[in-house]
């Protein structure tokens, strides 16, 4: 009788003991995706200042370019209405898709301006130039570390005890900053003339 009890009181304990480590197991998880959810708005906070810097310095390039052509101010027209849809953007998926949008038209802009040497020499343009290439690197590099947080984020969720706990939080998964037609352009070869 009295080996039965250690028995029974073991195994209580053994449950007490499991039923605590379950507990703080999953509070540590529950912890963890918290801190990661709040990593990837911090990260996303880091590209918005980036992308807002980099719509600071349009005003200054389209100042710069007054006296191009009708096709080109077509394409400043675009550029404008680009950055007003991205400064009007609200929530993450809809802002960095006008930010995709504003690029693609930037970059076409930047490509067509290459073709008038006097706009090419001016200080301003060239001082505008070098300005939005160090904030592109920026905006690539916070992107990148975006890009890592949410990798890590979703990854969790998928993992036990991760997805139970985001279930019961309403936790879902978030969406890479992903480059797009910008990515097909980069994956291309470059075609080699000589």
């Amino acid at each position: 009788m009295e080996t039965l009890l250690y028995v029974v009181l073991g195994l209580v304990a053994a449950l007490i003991t499991g039923a605590i480590w379950l507990y703080f197991r999953f509070k540590s998880m529950h912890n963890m995706l918290v801190a990661l959810d709040e990593r990837c708005d911090t990260a996303f906070a880091d590209i918005d200042v980036h992308l807002k810097h980099r719509q600071n310095l349009i005003p200054s390039l389209l100042n710069t370019v007054k006296g191009v052509r009708d096709h080109e101010k077509d394409m400043v027209l675009g550029v404008i209405e680009a950055r007003n849809k991205a400064l009007g953007s609200m929530s993450a998926d809809i802002k960095l898709k006008a930010e995709g949008n504003l690029t693609a038209r930037l970059d076409t802009l930047m490509a067509s301006l290459d073709k008038y040497p006097e706009i090419k020499t001016m200080p301003e343009f060239v001082n505008f130039r070098r300005e939005l290439t160090d904030c592109e690197n920026r905006i690539t590099s916070a992107r990148r570390f975006y890009n890592l947080a949410i990798e890590e984020y979703n990854t969790s969720l998928r993992m036990f005890p991760g997805n139970v706990i985001a279930a019961k939080l309403r936790l879902n998964s978030r969406q890479q900053y992903d480059l797009g037609i910008e990515r097909t352009l980069i994956d291309e070869p470059m075609a080699v003339q000589f």
